[in-house]
């Protein structure tokens, strides 16, 4: 059975595995209209589709045992069709099928956690789902879902260590539902939020003060990512900052914090934004960061400092 959020390429190639089959015999029954995705290392994509036309769609179906119905409502690219399917079948009923990158179906790609995969199928098998990275913990094991779509061979990250990760997961939820509140998209108010502590980030080599992050990312390492420590800053990135993220996402929706941009604009009387603004400070308490308040105020060209602006020029009308 398929499993919610699964990429139809996972689903195949699981249902391979049921059988005792290697993938590539499954493949066979369908007609490819193009060749499998690959890294230009030349290693194939993890994150790699499958879009299949009406026909294929029902040979799949009778390997499953399960209704298309159901299988419509667990795999995101289900009856998703490309030009090239829709035309040059030639009446004849054949299946066909063609590769895509997820990413371009529908959305991030991740790993799913294969504990949960063999709970529910009794197989141990590798799983690719469509999942918000604010969505990327299995609380249940501990497991941070890398994306699939990178060229490297881990599947997740192991963040019982860090239990703040699972909380902001958590604490998600609400601040989603804050989004909506407010009109906007919660996707739109996650992607400013990482793009803020993305940029931190790249600064935080400098940041003799900050402890957090090496701390967490160590952890998710397996203890010491002192060997490889480039590597694991972009393979542990988004786990590790995950916390501050969903917290700067928090403030940037908390009216009583914009009406601390406002005051530090100067409100009726403008002025620069000040190093030891209200609103930084208070964002560097929320994080706790007590000393982070400056180097944010001061980080001009930076998103923060832009969406202040984006504050200050919609109360000024």
């Amino acid at each position: 059975m398929p499993l919610a959020g699964e990429t139809t390429a996972s689903l195949i190639a699981r249902v391979a595995a049921g059988y005792g089959l290697e993938n590539r015999a499954l493949l066979s029954a369908w007609r490819w209209l193009n060749h499998r995705p690959r890294h230009d290392s030349g290693t194939l994509r993890a994150d790699a589709e499958v879009l299949l036309d009406a026909p294929g769609r029902r040979v799949l179906a009778g390997m499953c045992g399960a209704e298309q119905e159901v299988l419509g409502r667990a795999l995101p690219s289900w009856g998703r069709e490309d030009a090239k399917l829709a035309t040059g079948g030639g009446g004849s009923g054949e299946p066909r099928a063609m590769w895509r990158v997820g990413g371009a179906v529908a959305g991030p790609v991740a790993f799913g956690c294969r504990l949960c995969a063999a709970r529910r199928t009794g197989a141990a098998v590798t799983v690719v789902r469509y999942v918000p990275r604010w969505g990327r913990v299995c609380v249940r094991h501990g497991r941070w879902g890398l994306d699939a779509d990178a060229d490297q061979r881990l599947e997740y990250l192991d963040v019982r260590g860090v239990p703040e990760v699972a909380a902001a997961q958590r604490r998600w939820a609400s601040v989603a539902r804050r989004a909506v509140r407010a009109g906007t998209g919660p996707e739109r108010v996650f992607a400013l939020a990482q793009a803020v502590v993305a940029r931190w980030w790249e600064q935080a080599l400098q940041w003799e003060r900050e402890t957090i992050w090496p701390r967490r990312l160590h952890q998710v390492a397996g203890g010491d990512a002192g060997g490889d420590l480039e590597r694991w800053r972009i393979v542990g990135r988004d786990a590790v900052v995950f916390p501050e993220v969903v917290a700067v996402a928090e403030a940037l929706l908390d009216p009583a914090m914009a009406e601390l941009v406002w005051a530090d604009s100067g409100a009726g009387r403008p002025r620069a934004l000040p190093a030891d603004g209200l609103f930084c400070r208070r964002l560097g308490e929320r994080l706790g960061r007590t000393w982070l308040g400056p180097l944010a105020a001061t980080d001009h060209g930076g998103p923060l400092i832009a969406w202040m602006g984006s504050v200050i020029r919609l109360r000024r009308g």
